[in-house]
C-alpha cells in the first residue's frame, strides 16, 4: 500500500467536515473567520517556531514513509496544514457547543479545575527540566493558565473544559494515527528521552496537554478578538 498521503488525508479528515458545516446558516461560523484566522496564525507561528527547534535537535522527527515529500523550514508541509486544519476543526467544536449547549455546565468550577492544571502543570515540568517536550509543554501551559486567572480573567474557560472532553475523541484517533495506531509504523517519532516515556496507548502524555495549550490559545484569541472587535468595530 502506498502510504505517502497518510498524513496529509488525515489533515484534510479533520477539516472536512467543519468546513463544510461552516455555512450553516442557524450558526453561520463563517461570519466569525475575521476573528479566527489571527487566532489561528499567532498561535501557529509560535508552535511551528517550537516545531522546527525540536526537530532539529531530535526530540521529534517524521517519517518520510508517510509524507508527500515537499518541506518548508525543515518541516513537512503536513505538519504546517495541521496547525491550520487540527485548530480550525476545534474552534469550530467550540464553537458549536456554544451554540448547541446555552448552559455552561462547568463554569463553575472552572477556576478549581484551572489551578488543579496550574499545580499539576508546575509540579511536573520542575520535577522534569531535563526532559525538553515535558518541561516545556506543561511549563508553558502553567504559564498560559496563569495569563487567565490573574490577566484575562476568562469566563469561557468552562466552555472550552466542556468542549476538550469531546475533542479528545477524535484528537486520540488522529493522533493515535500518527503515532502509530493501525498502522506498520509511526508518521511522528520520539526520542523518548525528552518525554515522561508514559503513552496513552501510542500517544505520548504530553501530546495531550501539549494540543490543550495550542487550542486553549486559538480559543483565547478567537474570544477575545471577537469580543474586542465585536465592541469596538475597526
Amino acid at each position: 500500500m502506498d502510504w505517502q498521503y497518510l498524513y496529509l488525508l488525515l489533515n484534510s479528515l479533520a477539516i472536512s467536515v467543519p468546513l463544510a458545516f461552516s455555512f450553516y446558516p442557524k450558526a453561520n461560523f463563517s461570519q466569525k473567520w475575521q476573528y479566527l484566522m489571527p487566532a489561528i496564525a499567532i498561535p501557529g507561528v509560535l508552535f511551528i517556531l517550537w516545531d522546527v527547534y525540536f526537530t532539529k535537535w531530535g526530540i521529534w522527527g517524521f517519517n518520510e514513509t508517510y509524507l508527500t515529500g515537499l518541506h518548508i523550514a525543515n518541516l513537512p508541509l503536513e505538519e504546517w496544514l495541521f496547525f491550520i486544519c487540527i485548530p480550525y476543526a476545534c474552534v469550530f467544536t467550540y464553537f458549536s457547543f456554544k451554540y448547541l449547549f446555552k448552559e455552561d455546565y462547568l463554569g463553575k468550577y472552572a477556576p478549581a479545575i484551572t489551578w488543579v492544571l496550574i499545580a499539576i502543570s508546575f509540579l511536573i515540568a520542575a520535577s522534569n527540566t531535563h526532559r525538553a517536550y515535558t518541561s516545556v509543554t506543561f511549563f508553558a501551559l502553567c504559564a498560559f493558565l496563569l495569563v487567565h486567572i490573574f490577566i484575562l480573567r476568562s469566563q469561557y474557560l468552562g466552555r472550552f473544559y466542556f468542549s476538550f472532553i469531546f475533542i479528545l475523541v477524535p484528537f486520540f484517533l488522529i493522533n493515535g494515527v500518527l503515532t502509530g495506531s493501525y498502522i506498520p509504523d509511526q508518521v511522528v517519532w520520539y526520542n523518548n528521552a525528552e518525554n515522561l516515556g508514559i503513552r496513552l496507548g501510542t500517544i505520548p502524555v504530553e501530546d495531550t496537554f501539549y494540543g490543550m495549550l495550542l487550542l486553549l490559545m486559538n480559543v483565547t484569541l478567537f474570544e477575545e478578538l471577537e469580543n474586542k472587535l465585536r465592541d469596538h468595530p475597526l
